[in-house]
């Protein structure tokens, strides 16, 4: 057993190799040549004969779209060469090996979740992008898929819905995908579950998530049998002419469902007939029985007055194809619909390897009359969709007109496309447009870009160019790239300009003005609903002390919104400083507030606080002697800010509280002190929260 890659911890990428001797139990460290492996996690691998494929994969915020197999007999790595219908840069995805091919299904493209299926032909060395028929399995990431006999499997992943309680299975020798309801739905959340086929069951074993509202879920293994599915054919009618091919009203219009002992339900595919209507025209190529070229567009005719309720079948089914015209014929007696060759695709497939005539009980008659409001579309199968388009008198032809949407390239594409250009023109390897970001932060008109990307020295050489393509692309007057926190106790900001002359923002955040130089002052997006939860107190009788008041993230908050009665702001930034007392000014709110320069421990005020403030992460405990003498004698609350694991955030909370009390009692308070509330603001990193705990000090009365 091998294990390639991952990670330990937020920064600890790995590109390590493991091998695991399953006779002795005895792991080994293995030091393999060849093409250098990049450090990745979230990848994807799979086995044919004693080579291990590996595809995509993630470090920090560099999405990969590399492919590389191990040799496990030399230890030798090779990157292998773009070729065919390479896949674009993903992490989360699945792939599974299956005679000489490898399947790759789904991902996470840095925006979005991903639903394409890929192939990879290990004698051709070749990728190839599947056209499958059928309904397709939504997009999805952190999902399994698996081989069993001639079907490939796809299970669960994110982002959660019913569909996910679903198991996708393809045909692979007919293309056509077919779908079975898992009866454990939840129960279980397959998200990045392993599933592996033993014998003829399939088995599911790990898996779940973690939610700020209901925690952490890990499901129980579970079994599914799969024999069934070898006895449950679908039914086809071979076509007999060769040049027209129709799908007929009682052509199988509900799928019939068969469910087995173990309880989930296999639905059918709608078989096909010839009979009358919905045609294939004899403009399109013609078929015969040996081979069959798909016309490369093509549209559906409609008469006018079924166009509304046909467009709605084919945007629902997803045959439409968006990126296309719709056009008119005839002086607008008929209307054409540019549709995706799946749906051609789903005729053929069947046709081709159709050999078995239909059982004529089987065939199910239209359930109901139209209407003239017709079917409604959330409750229509993908059959009856089918035997509308029939009744409307659909046709399929060629599409001679070809007329294309222009529509708005993605600010990612946008500039992926300049820089690829770039690049090609300056002779620059390929492999440097990985660290090209998939997403950024934009704060007034300044776009921030990760402080992974770019990072290469052979951008250097083009940097001038480079920057002003960015900027462009992304729309932005002014660019800059994220540094890390600087290490010093004024944890000030590293950003660095790359397109403007200085970093002066203006940010407005509920009602609230913040300004502030992004290359100066930390500005944390993330802890946006604490700072609503803090404006939504009632403060206005309440005198307040922020031991770590930055440019105003709570002061402000507490001033404008919460109406504090006076706010004592310690800060010993001095950017930080000069953007805080700008920010008091510009809020009408500096009668209220005094700021405080310097170290708290020396400046913070005592006896005074109702409530105060302790914003500081990773840990805010050096300041906990402060806010306690900071707080008046009859007691007040704290807001005591921390990062924890999430398995170890009651023995935190429980740390407070035993401190907070402590202290107290060292400082003369008889004191009662207890959480009041835990607010999980964020994730810091994984498995790492940043919680807020609210805690009561109450006078005892003796």
């Amino acid at each position: 057993m091998f294990v390639i890659g991952g990670r330990t911890g937020p920064d600890k990428i790995l590109s390590d190799v493991w091998s695991l001797d399953t006779t002795k139990n005895c792991w080994k460290l293995l030091q393999c040549g060849g093409s250098v492996f990049p450090p990745r996690h979230r990848h994807a691998a799979a086995v044919m004969g004693s080579n291990i494929y590996v595809f995509g994969g993630l470090d920090n915020d560099i999405i990969f779209s590399s492919f590389y197999v191990l040799d496990t007999i030399n230890l030798h790595w090779k990157e292998i060469p773009v070729s065919g219908d390479w896949p674009n840069a993903r992490h989360s995805h699945s792939m599974v090996a299956s005679d000489s091919q490898i399947f790759m299904f789904g991902g996470y493209d840095g925006g979005k979740a991903l639903g394409d299926l890929y192939s990879f032909d290990v004698q051709m060395g070749q990728w190839k992008k599947e056209i499958t028929a059928g309904k397709n399995p939504h997009a999805r990431f952190s999902h399994s898929i698996f081989v069993y006999k001639n079907y490939l499997g796809v299970l669960g992943g994110c982002p959660i819905t019913q569909h996910c309680q679903e198991l996708a299975l393809l045909d692979l020798k007919l293309c056509i995908w077919k779908h079975v309801t898992l009866k454990s739905v939840g129960k279980d959340l397959f998200v990045r579950s392993t599933a592996n086929i033993v014998g003829d069951d399939l088995v599911i074993v790990g898996g779940g998530a973690s939610c700020y509202a209901f925690g952490t879920k890990f499901s129980e293994p579970a079994k599914v049998s799969l024999l069934h599915l070898m006895h449950s054919h679908d039914d086809y009618m071979p076509f007999k002419n060769q040049r027209q091919y129709m799908i007929g009203q009682n052509g199988g219009l509900k799928g019939n469902k068969v469910e087995n002992s173990q309880g989930h339900q296999l639905e059918h595919i709608p078989n096909i007939s010839e009979t009358e209507s919905l045609c294939f025209n004899d403009n399109v190529p013609h078929i015969n029985g040996q081979s069959h070229m798909i016309p490369l567009h093509c549209v559906l005719q409609l008469e006018k007055k079924y166009a509304k309720q046909g467009k709605d079948i084919l945007k629902k089914f997803g045959w439409l194809d968006l990126g296309r015209k719709a056009y008119s014929e005839e002086g607008g007696v008929h209307i054409c619909f540019p549709v995706c060759q799946e749906l051609f695709a789903v005729f053929h497939e069947r046709s081709r390897h159709s050999r078995d005539a239909i059982d004529q009980e089987n065939k199910i008659p239209l359930s109901k009359p139209l209407s003239q409001d017709g079917y409604l579309l959330n409750k229509l199968s993908c059959s009856e969709a089918l035997t509308l388009l029939h009744e409307y008198g659909a046709i399929l032809l060629e599409d001679k007109v070809v007329e294309t949407k222009k529509t708005a390239m993605s600010p990612l594409k946008v500039m992926t496309e300049a820089i690829t250009s770039l690049v090609g023109k300056k002779g620059l390897p390929a492999e440097l447009l990985e660290e090209l970001p998939t997403r950024w932060d934009r704060i007034d008109d300044i776009v921030i870009l990760p402080a992974t990307s770019f990072k290469n020295i052979l951008w250097d050489s083009i940097a001038e160019e480079l920057w002003l393509i960015v900027a462009k692309s992304l729309k932005a007057h002014r660019l800059a790239r994220q540094g890390p926190v600087a290490a010093t106790g004024t944890r000030d900001s590293t950003l660095e300009i790359l397109v403007g002359d200085d970093g002066w923002v203006n940010h407005k955040e509920n009602g609230i003005l913040y300004s502030f130089d992004v290359t100066k002052c930390m500005f944390s997006w993330g802890n946006l609903s604490e700072k609503l939860r803090m404006a939504k107190l009632d403060c206005k009788d309440e005198v307040i002390v922020d031991l770590f008041a930055g440019i105003g993230y709570f002061v402000l908050p507490f001033l404008v919104r919460a109406q504090a009665k006076f706010v004592y702001a310690c800060e010993w930034n001095p950017h930080a400083i000069e953007a805080l007392r700008h920010n008091l000014q510009s809020n009408s709110v500096a009668d209220r507030c005094i700021l405080l320069e310097g170290d708290n421990r020396n400046t913070a005020p005592k006896g005074v606080a109702d409530r105060v403030c302790l914003g500081l992460l990773p840990s805010s405990e050096c300041s906990w002697v402060t806010a306690v003498r900071a707080l008046r004698r009859e007691g007040g609350i704290l807001h005591v800010h921390g990062n924890t694991k999430d398995s170890e955030e009651c023995q935190w909370t429980d740390h407070v509280s035993k401190s907070i009390y402590e202290i107290a009692k060292s400082e003369g308070y008889c004191w009662e002190v207890s959480i009041e509330h835990v607010e999980r603001v964020k994730w810091y990193a994984p498995h790492i929260r940043h919680i807020v705990a609210d805690v009561r000090c109450r006078q005892i009365q003796r």
